[in-house]
């Protein structure tokens, strides 16, 4: 009785100890990193000139999870939000970023697990054949009895310095970064999609531009053909004419290469075979819409990948918290009870009933410096870890004010393009007129179509290029955003 009154004590004493220790967190709280923003980004006309923080401006907390909406709606091209719709759904990449964060959550699970007890149970029955020659068997010497044995073990471990807690933590962030990578994923595929529609589309618009040309270069070889026949024209502007049409058919031709293989692309990105994929040509000239590009704080909470990137840190962080724990001692409490006799039928009495409570506290006092290089090991890391969200920081104002760069830039170029494609028809148009008349030879003709042709695919990938900038900003940015 005084022995169970002790133990019984002691175990109290145990649970005590585990309580008050319970809260002995060891490791560094986590600080998210300070990364420099602008106020305003430089490229907006509107903001280059302010010197003080742009309106909203407010230092940054993430809001990656929100929903970016349907964001290539904005362009209003039915066909592109057909393709975009499929992408979510049948694209391998999101699969597998999918796939990838279960997995993530799967692993939290698997650190959770720890904070509770392990429980088994058992059956095991022996037949032992103990031997003869050992003094003090008292009568089991030399003979062969059972030894049946079911017993029901119970271990938990105590979370006294935040070994569990940090494991934990670090896995619950690595699933946040699994989550804000699966985002970061889907934006990248819906804008890659959106780029090569709108390529496709630029190459349909060539196509139907070359196809006028060979018409008028056809007529323009006719032209030539009839003055050579009346003797006012040489065989040499026949040859002339002839060149330019063949040049300008080849070139037509030649367009089938690169709007296969972006049909092939667009096919794999909405997870249909190449073969069996088909999209219509259609010539367009789609006119950029407006990008909100907000201001440089907000660009902290909504691009994913500076919310994975963060995230990582926060793991890393958890890491060292982890290694700082492995210098604590570790606290388990068991407990073994059961039934043990030579027969099943005396499982039922009173002595065949066995019992044990465990409560060994177990430190490390030496290990050749293994865990000051893990903790050294997990402290690089964690530096490591800084410098990619920083450096995945600058990066994102990078993007923003490349695109916001190239918006301004093209339309500027564009509207001097498109004075070029005016002056360069109006100087055909009068070549022509000329050589009907006699006036100059077909020479000149053939420079005056080559210069108009050139400006007219020029203008046609400006436009393009314009519709890129657009989508790769609405990806620099982290998607749409609300601005009410």
């Amino acid at each position: 009785m005084r022995r169970y009154a002790i133990e019984k004590r002691a175990s109290a004493a145990a649970v005590v100890l585990s309580l008050l220790l319970a809260g002995c967190a060891t490791g560094p709280a986590y600080v998210r990193p300070s990364v420099d923003v602008p106020a305003a980004f430089k490229e907006r006309p509107q903001a280059a000139a302010v010197a003080a923080p742009a309106p909203g401006w407010k230092h940054a907390s993430p809001r990656d999870s929100q929903d970016r909406g349907a964001w290539w709606e904005i362009f209003q091209d039915a066909s592109l939000n057909e393709l975009e719709a499929r992408v979510s759904v049948s694209n391998q990449t999101i699969a597998k970023a999918v796939a990838s964060l279960q997995q993530a959550r799967a692993v939290v699970g698997q650190a959770r697990s720890a904070y509770y007890p392990t429980i088994q149970a058992g059956i095991e029955p022996d037949r032992i054949r103990t031997s003869a020659t050992v003094v003090g068997r008292q009568g089991l010497a030399g003979t062969t009895v059972w030894d049946n044995t079911a017993a029901l073990n119970a271990s938990w471990e105590p979370d006294l310095f935040g070994k569990v807690s940090h494991a934990v933590a670090g896995a619950k962030a690595r699933e946040q970064a699994s989550a804000a990578d699966l985002a970061s994923v889907e934006l990248s595929m819906h804008a890659e999609l959106a780029v090569d529609y709108f390529d496709l589309r630029g190459v349909d618009t060539q196509t139907d531009l070359l196809r006028q040309t060979v018409v008028a270069f056809q007529a323009a070889l006719d032209i030539a053909t009839q003055r050579f026949a009346a003797g006012v024209a040489s065989d040499s502007d026949v040859a002339l004419a002839q060149t330019q049409l063949e040049t300008a058919r080849s070139q037509l031709i030649d367009l089938g290469v690169m709007r296969a293989e972006l049909e092939h692309a667009i096919a794999t990105l909405i997870g249909e075979a190449a073969s069996t994929f088909s999209l219509p040509a259609k010539a367009t000239q789609l006119a950029p819409p407006d990008i909100p590009a907000g201001v440089p704080s907000q660009l902290l909470e909504r691009r994913p990948d500076v919310a994975a990137a963060e995230r990582l840190v926060a793991a890393s962080n958890a890491d060292v918290g982890s290694a700082t724990a492995a210098f604590f001692p570790d606290l388990m409490l068991s407990l073994t009870g059961g039934l043990e006799s030579g027969g099943f039928s005396e499982w039922a009495s009173a002595p065949s009933r066995f019992w044990a409570v465990g409560l060994p506290l177990v430190g490390t006092l030496f290990d050749g410096g293994l865990r000051k290089q893990k903790l050294n090991a997990a402290k690089a890391m964690y530096d490591s870890s800084v410098a990619d969200y920083r450096q995945v920081v600058l990066t994102s104002f990078e993007e923003v004010e490349d695109n916001l760069a190239a918006l301004r830039v093209l339309a500027e170029e564009s509207g001097a393009q498109q004075r070029a494609v005016g002056a360069a028809q109006h100087e055909l148009d009068l070549a022509l007129q000329r050589y009907q008349g006699g006036a100059v030879g077909y020479l000149e003709v053939v420079t005056a179509q080559s210069a108009a042709l050139t400006n007219e695919r020029t203008a046609i990938d400006i436009a393009r290029r314009r519709l890129d900038a657009s989508v790769l900003l609405v990806k620099a940015v982290g998607g749409l955003w609300n601005t009410t």
